[in-house]
């Protein structure tokens, strides 16, 4: 079984690319994943200078890699639910590269923007309701479910 999910926030922001052959979108991105450790444990790292924290390469394909670039930014919590991939590649000198990495199926985004990037995407973050941009949703009492 080849199933990872990760919860982190993004180091840069998401890079969209086309292929070539197919011009299938695809986005790749870096997620930094906090490491289970003791507030004293992470206070040590920290003051030698060592990570606390584990960065995955993640790549998404199709529509949710364009929703990726359009949406998610540095520093943003994101969930990420696919496989791990292992491949490798020979660099313009030659050398053998190995790449390990995170193919995404499922990207959840766990923080919005207060504007998103690239454009007015209909998200305008009302403070007067809890489902922005969505006109007329509103919290709704449990009294007033019928069940």
């Amino acid at each position: 079984m080849n199933s990872v999910v990760l919860i982190g926030r993004l180091t840069r922001d998401p890079e969209l690319r086309y292929t070539p052959s197919s011009g299938n979108a695809v986005c790749s991105f870096t997620l930094a994943v906090d490491k289970q450790l003791s507030r004293e444990k992470k206070q040590e790292m920290e003051a030698r200078n060592q990570p606390t924290a584990d960065f995955i390469n993640i790549v998404v394909w199709g529509k949710t890699a364009e929703n990726c670039a359009n949406y998610l930014a540095k520093g943003r919590m994101t969930a990420v639910q696919g496989r791990i991939q292992s491949r490798s590649y020979d660099d313009k000198d030659g050398r053998r590269v190995y790449v390990t990495e995170v193919v995404a199926q499922n990207v959840e985004f766990l923080e919005w923007p207060d504007s998103p990037r690239g454009g007015n995407s209909g998200f305008d973050n009302r403070k007067d309701t809890d489902f922005p941009g969505i006109e007329g949703f509103h919290p709704t009492d449990n009294d007033d479910i019928p069940f």
